[in-house]
């Protein structure tokens, strides 16, 4: 007769539920760091169009203050 196949181990509930929190906080920490990001890059992209606008509201300025004749900027 022939032996029959040796059990193969299994995880306890407790490993399981471990493994499952511990990918959780790893999905977690992965979603916080992208979203923070994106917010970082949000901040910085209107930050520059602030900027921008800034640049091109004091030429406007400058270019309706100056009297007639005179060189533009």
């Amino acid at each position: 007769m022939t032996d029959p196949a040796p059990a193969k181990p299994r995880l306890p509930l407790a490993a399981w539920i471990g493994l499952a929190a511990a990918g959780a906080a790893v999905g977690a920490v992965a979603i916080g760091a992208l979203s923070i990001g994106a917010v970082a890059i949000g901040a910085l992209t209107a930050g520059r169009v602030r900027i921008k606008r800034l640049e091109v509201d004091e030429l406007t300025v400058r270019r309706l203050n100056l009297p007639d004749g005179a060189p533009r900027p």
